[in-house]
């Protein structure tokens, strides 16, 4: 057999060498029959080999035929992806905090987001561990994806997100279904760890309380259109424990959103994202504490009525060239505005009966009252980062009713400016340093500086744009 294709290559090449001229010598047609004999024994000396081939495998195909069935089931299964293996991830998170000693933190103007009445006094100063989050993700089969992410703080865990979603349901479709955090606004869906600061916004600890997200347990839908420009549409109904809501212990539904994102990119080192959203809650005897005008002591007034709030948010990224590894600019804003209406049911707390509060009248109670925030975060060189942040509420309009004349109702705009500087080793652990100039309580302005680390262990997906 190795002498065979030799020999047929051979014939082969002198066949197409020869020139037209002695297409009918004699040596041409001698040509002709031995490449013909030549193919003749190859083709049965293949035949021969493929005749024994079969043979040598009849006799061990016969002896196990029960390891056949099973491969054969085992290849019709559906792929189970990560299946006992899923990504495990650990995100180590604690600062140094430097502020002034304040009996109650609060945001003036801006009832129960925001208002800390534990008994340490609000934040803790000096060296303090915050949360540190365990995070397992993983394909549950070629239908659904799911995720965990616990809250460890104290001997204490908190299910912070816990959910499954679809995959490759078609169409651009999506669900998710769990306790997740909304996509509403561009923060909203952010972990502490992913944030740009050391801490949020004041415009989300007004509007969504300590946590300064908003977290739902229900089912979410998006839809991603099939166009070249980014457009995303989503829809959320959920149970609606959390502020601005209250556990209403109902079988409907409890709270519902709505919000829309467009986005694309300019050439190719700019891109950017905008988008507008709504959050719907209802409240049952929501708690939140005021100040009496008759003898300055503090009551508490029981909401119950409609929640609506209203967030627009844009984002501008920019990159040398797409590639963001040694430079790249970030600058994102968002605005909101939220109105509540219901009653409020106003008595005093400790039942000294020395305040003017309309103890068991059930009052109205009307607001209006909006913010906003603005930062730019510019990487300046690889692993060095620097920026800026500026946040302004307004507390706008609050109409207590038959008790207006009884509860002090500020007019205040809380405001702070935040700068910090981070560095990077790698992609895994970030050391930062803050500053900010904080006059969001009233009368109080208290200059900030935190030391802080970040340090995730294991794997951990890319963050969203």
């Amino acid at each position: 057999m190795p002498r065979v294709l030799p020999r047929l290559t051979l014939a082969l090449l002198a066949a197409a060498a020869l020139p037209a001229t002695a297409a009918d010598s004699d040596e041409l047609a001698q040509l002709r029959a031995e490449i013909a004999a030549l193919r003749q024994s190859y083709d049965a000396r293949i035949a021969d080999l493929e005749a024994r081939l079969r043979q040598a495998e009849a006799p061990a195909a016969a002896a196990e035929p029960a390891r056949a069935a099973p491969a054969a089931q085992a290849a019709a299964a559906p792929a189970v992806g990560g299946g006992f293996n899923p990504d495990i991830s650990l995100i180590l998170q604690g600062q140094y905090r430097r502020m002034k000693d304040a009996d109650e933190r609060e945001i003036t103007g801006f009832v129960a987001g925001g208002h800390d009445h534990d008994e340490e006094g609000g934040p803790e100063r000096g060296f303090s561990l915050d949360h540190t989050e365990l995070v397992l993700s993983a394909n549950i089969d070629p239908h659904f994806r799911g995720l965990a992410n616990l809250a460890l703080v104290d001997g204490e865990v908190e299910v912070e997100e816990a959910w499954f979603q679809t995959i490759g349901l078609g169409h651009g479709l999506g669900v998710k279904a769990g306790r997740f955090r909304s996509g509403i606004g561009y923060l909203n869906e952010q972990h502490p760890h992913q944030w740009d600061f050391a801490d949020a916004p004041l415009m989300y600890t007004a509007l969504f309380g300590e946590h300064a997200s908003y977290a739902n347990d229900g089912i979410q839908l998006k839809w991603v259109a099939p166009t070249a420009l980014f457009l995303e549409l989503g829809a959320e109904i959920g149970r609606g424990v959390n502020f601005p809501g209250t556990d209403r212990n109902v079988n409907g539904v409890g709270s519902s959103a709505l919000f829309a994102h467009v986005g694309g990119d300019v050439g190719t080192s700019h891109s950017w994202r905008a988008g507008v959203s709504w959050l719907g809650t209802r409240a049952r005897d929501r708690e939140s504490h005021f100040e009496d005008t008759l003898a300055g002591e503090e009551v508490v007034g029981a909401f119950s009525g409609k929640s609506r709030t209203w967030i627009a948010d844009a984002v501008w990224k920019w990159a040398p060239e797409g590639n963001p590894t040694r430079t790249n600019l970030t600058v994102q804003a968002e605005y909101f505005q939220r109105r509540e209406r219901g009653s409020l049911d106003c008595f005093e707390e400790d039942g000294s009966g020395t305040t003017a509060c309309a103890a068991g009248v059930s009052s109205t109670y009307r607001t209006r009252q909006s913010g906003w925030y603005a930062q730019t975060v510019y990487q300046f060189m690889p692993r060095w980062r620097a920026g800026v942040r500026y946040d302004r509420l307004d507390s706008g309009s609050i109409d207590y009713g038959v008790n207006d004349a009884n509860i002090e109702v500020a007019d205040y705009r809380p405001n702070r400016t935040t700068v910090m500087l981070d560095y990077s080793p790698s992609e895994f652990s970030r050391l930062r340093l803050q500053f900010a100039r904080d006059r969001a309580m009233e009368g109080l302005t208290d200059n900030q500086v935190w030391l802080q680390y970040v340090m995730s262990l294991g794997a951990h997906g890319a963050h969203s744009f």
